[in-house]
């Protein structure tokens, strides 16, 4: 699938079209352009794309059918957002009441012409009222914004600089496609980068060691950990944490494995006790226990918004409710965008993932190595002895407040 923004041509033929895609087997539908201003093209290979419908407006062209490869039901629609705040406010609008209209995963992609952070747009230290309502927009649409692996921005001009261009899916596309990456391409003469949009394959590797912050609600494990730590005596630290892993994930099954299925079983209980002091039987036993209920359950709601919280690392946090499938895939999508795909070593662009994992380990060896110093020895008088409950006190360990004092 290939989309153009601002083709500024009127009418676009089949020779433009082959022209372009370099091949015969492709398909196409066209919005032109109002003079030298504007039109949009959406190109793609017939043997993968089979389109069922096509929906256009002045700022969008949509394209709904299916992905032969997997059978896959889905819409493309690119975009081209304008400039004033009410008409922005219109597309937005359209736009939902395309999602609606189509009942199939989406994926919205072009030039939005409008920011959701303020790292987006270079020398800014606020958002705007638009871009602020931009960013709402996609929260209730629960669109999840792709995040660009290899740029800030998107768009240049001058000294100005802005991430304009995104591409915005809905939950059930990356339900299908969890590994859906996206890049920049090169600017060329034009100001603005190409995004281009790739499944990858998953790749797997050492799982860094991490703690959860709703563990730090249970009475119980900071003792369990002490006790822990202390079995496995005087091995390297880094030997103790992998080796602490085992317990934790064994403690943490019991004490928090099935969460949802934990909290459905309490509110099902609070709902027997609502059914018992319904017709007015008033029996301070069975209030009691509805009190003890709602707050066993309210316990279990904060250990689960405190899990996907920290999960997400999403400033959209606060503004979301309770354990979503949208804090699921800003987990997910963190994950993505973490992982490493090319990286520079010695000025060149590496992409084998042995290569990069090897260029890492030996870049932080480097750089933590212990500096080769000579051996320098002290004439005899040169340097003051100390004496002797002085060296007994410098071969003491450290007292646990003194650690913590210094750490």
């Amino acid at each position: 699938m290939l989309g153009l923004i601002e083709t500024k041509k009127e009418v676009v033929t089949t020779f433009d079209v082959v022209q372009l895609w370099g091949a015969d087997a492709v398909k196409w539908e066209y919005i032109g352009s109002a003079g030298a201003s504007g039109g949009l093209l959406l190109m793609w290979d017939e043997t993968v794309f089979q389109l069922n419908n096509c929906y256009k407006g002045s700022r969008w062209l949509c394209v709904e059918g299916v992905l032969l490869r997997n059978n896959f039901p889905c819409a493309f629609c690119l975009v081209y957002g304008p400039h004033e705040r009410r008409a922005k406010l219109a597309t937005w609008e359209e736009l939902s009441f395309l999602f609606g209209m189509c009942q199939v995963p989406v994926c919205y992609l072009g030039d939005f012409n409008e920011i959701t952070q303020v790292e987006d747009r270079k020398g800014a230290d606020s958002l705007t009222v638009t871009a602020a309502e931009f960013k709402s927009w996609i929260q209730d649409m629960e669109l999840v914004d792709l995040t660009i692996i290899d740029r800030l921005f998107t768009w240049f001009r001058g000294q100005s600089c802005s991430r304009i261009d995104r591409v915005l899916v809905s939950l059930e596309w990356l339900d299908m496609f969890p590994e859906t990456r996206l890049r920049g391409g090169p600017r060329g003469l034009s100001d603005h980068c190409p995004l281009i949009l790739k499944v990858y394959q998953l790749r797997g590797g050492p799982r860094p060691f991490r703690s959860l912050d709703s563990w730090f609600t249970h009475t119980g494990f900071l003792k369990m950990v002490k006790e822990e730590w202390r079995a496995l005596g005087d091995r390297q630290f880094m030997e103790k944490l992998k080796a602490l892993t085992s317990p934790l994930s064994s403690w943490h099954k019991k004490n928090f494995g099935d969460v949802d299925k934990r909290i459905t079983q309490i509110e099902d209980e609070i709902k027997k006790v609502d059914d018992i002091t319904s017709p007015g039987v008033d029996d301070g036993t069975v209030e009691a226990r509805r009190k003890a209920l709602v707050s066993c359950c309210k316990k279990w709601y904060i250990r689960q918004e405190l899990h996907w919280k920290q999960m997400s690392r999403s400033c959209h946090a606060k503004e979301i409710d309770k354990n979503t499938r949208y804090f699921h895939t800003l987990a997910s999508s963190r994950r993505r965008s973490n992982r490493i795909d090319a990286l520079m070593v010695n000025g060149r662009l590496v992409r084998n993932q042995a290569r990069i994992k090897i260029a890492i380990r030996d870049f932080y060896k480097d750089l933590y190595h212990q500096e080769p110093s000579p051996n320098i020895g002290f004439r005899d008088g040169l340097v003051k002895r100390i004496i002797e409950e002085d060296a007994r006190e410098l071969e003491l360990m450290p007292t646990p407040t003194e650690i913590k004092e210094a750490v």
